[in-house]
């Protein structure tokens, strides 16, 4: 089958809205660390490093959460209504969190949005790859991997421009009762809610991953019009006898047969190895201490 008869348009088009779950993701996880300097003198909290610590990472806990529960809870409702539903907690997570008056909401709304990054983080790819075609499926689901890194400069450069300049010399007080430690931390979080609306309303328009689909029978039709749609009936007769074929085999176990297939272990080590020196790296650090390392090097909050 040649490559020109799939229907590029749509693919593209249900895959950037679904990798809107990765953009969201990257912004939510990298805001804090712009507000962090002026949330802290408004919350009390700037001399007590385990209650820093405690706040700016409380999202894993949400996070673990969200990432442990997306395979069940996508498996008996569905791809689509899980993304929707991380969605409505990045909406509610950043509107509660800009509006928190004391740290105790603070860090509920920040527990919640971890739990929509723990969904998007597992779902959004999932849903990119059950719904692009074998061949094209590594490069498409790399999308959502540019949305994350695109969500974290886009929380960079919101919170450089909605900060204003601090003083030289400025007192922990003084920067609690300015706009920065009144206002410009609420609205750093609060530039969440427009993603996360959009991507909350372009979800609906998106059709369901046709693997999900395919594991009932009254399913199978929906998931034939998709998978036409995508790229013609002759690929989804083809695709849909592949995915009953997959489901077959999940069932009965012989999916994990695929690990001692000649290459998989080393590719499956591959990934793992990947992951870990991910996060060995210290990247999350840069990204959440940035204004600290900074200070340490000499430079202000203003710099």
């Amino acid at each position: 089958m040649k490559e020109r008869r799939f229907n590029w348009n749509y693919l593209l088009s249900i895959s950037l809205i679904s990798a809107m779950g990765g953009l969201l993701f990257g912004y939510d996880w990298v805001v804090i660390g712009g507000a962090k300097p002026f949330y802290e003198p408004y919350f009390g909290i700037a001399g007590n490093p385990v209650m820093q610590g405690w706040v700016m990472s409380c999202a894993l806990a949400g996070c673990l959460a969200g990432a442990v529960l997306s395979g069940w809870l996508s498996d008996s409702f569905g791809r689509k209504k899980l993304l929707i539903l991380s969605a409505a907690l990045f909406i509610v997570a950043s509107i509660g969190t800009g509006s928190s008056n004391t740290l105790t909401s603070f860090i509920s709304f920040r527990i919640l949005g971890g739990i929509g990054i723990g969904l998007a983080s597992n779902l959004s790819p999932m849903y990119i790859a059950e719904v692009t075609p074998a061949k094209i499926r590594g490069a498409f689901v790399s999308i959502n991997q540019l949305t994350i890194v695109v969500g974290i400069l886009l929380a960079q450069l919101i919170n450089w421009r909605i900060a204003e300049p601090v003083p030289a010399n400025s007192t922990i007080q003084e920067i609690a009762f300015s706009w920065n430690g009144q206002v410009a931390w609420r609205n750093m979080f609060f530039a969440c809610a427009i993603p996360a609306t959009m991507f909350f309303v372009l979800m609906w328009f998106v059709p369901e991953s046709p693997r999900w689909l395919s594991k009932e029978i009254k399913g199978e039709i929906r998931a034939g019009r998709i998978l036409s749609r995508i790229g013609g009936n002759e690929y989804a007769d083809k695709e849909l006898a592949s995915i009953k074929e997959t489901l077959r085999n999940a069932a009965s176990g012989k999916s994990l047969h695929l690990i001692r297939e000649p290459g998989i272990p080393r590719l499956l080590l591959t990934g793992i190895v990947i992951a870990v020196f991910q996060q060995w790296c210290g990247i999350n650090v840069i990204f959440n201490y940035a204004q600290e390392i900074f200070a340490n090097a000499g430079y202000s909050v203003s710099d």
